[in-house]
């Protein structure tokens, strides 16, 4: 089975170089991987050198400055590098008369779309009505639609958010379990969460495993349950006790979306 790691960040400043997130995907079989561009970064160059130096190995989504006036401009440019996504907001809008022009230009480019936010924003009629208008354009809700620690029953927005499943260009990404479980007082030897809600059932449910994917938010997730864990937490999953659905979501989606 091919493992495609769809959602870890790498940087020279912020966060750690490509070097680290390697050594984690070599001690876990984790064949591919998406570097997505984090948060205030709208430089993009390092992801596209990391690309070219282990070439094979990772597929690039940027980050532009939709405020600037050279947006649509910069989005080209970093496509013409090579880039297969962008990543945006649910409520992200460009200014100016056309406020969805920065998703009309990723669409016309030939991009994904990856969209971080909460869940509120993932359950906006805002964001339905961007998906409604980009049908051909895949978009993929981030960390299991924003639902994090500490998320109740009804789980009536993030039931919403996953409604979005109707349409049949939405994906979701699904982190490790340490998004959505609280963390034992004690650990003990065997690794293991006290409760995990059942929210990962919902999204199988709603999207099915050949629109879902697993992504493991290195490094952040070092600071939850690591690497490893974040890993077999989602392959070991019950929900993906079929063989086959476990090959989409823990590779052949990201294979196939992120055209690696």
């Amino acid at each position: 089975m091919t493992i495609v790691d769809t959602h870890c960040h790498a940087g020279r400043s912020w966060f750690e170089p490509i070097e680290m997130l390697l050594t984690q995907m070599n001690a876990n079989d984790v064949d591919k991987a998406a570097l997505i561009q984090h948060g205030g970064t709208y430089n993009n160059s390092y992801l596209f050198e990391c690309s070219r130096r282990f070439e094979g190995r990772f597929a690039v989504v940027v980050i532009v400055d939709v405020s600037c006036d050279d947006a649509l401009d910069s989005l080209e440019h970093w496509a013409n590098e090579g880039a297969v996504g962008v990543r945006l907001a649910p409520l992200t809008r460009s200014p100016g008369d056309d406020p969805l022009a920065i998703w009309r230009k990723a669409s016309e480019l030939g991009l994904l779309v990856s969209s971080l936010g909460n869940v509120s924003g993932f359950a906006s009629p805002e964001f339905e009505s961007v998906i409604a208008e980009f049908p051909e354009m895949p978009i993929i809700i981030e960390h299991l639609a924003g639902v994090h620690v500490g998320a109740e029953p009804p789980y009536s927005e993030f039931k919403k958010a996953i409604a979005l499943a109707k349409y049949p260009n939405t994906y979701i990404k699904i982190g490790g379990l340490g998004e959505i479980s609280e963390r034992p007082p004690l650990l003990e030897p065997g690794f293991k969460f006290d409760h995990t809600p059942r929210l990962i059932e919902m999204a199988y449910d709603a999207f099915g495993p050949r629109r879902m994917m697993w992504g493991s938010d290195y490094p952040p997730v070092s600071g939850r349950e690591g690497y490893r864990n974040a890993l077999e937490g989602v392959a070991h999953h019950p929900v993906l006790e079929d063989p086959n659905d476990r090959e989409w979501v823990m590779g052949r989606t990201g294979l196939e979306l992120f055209k690696l």
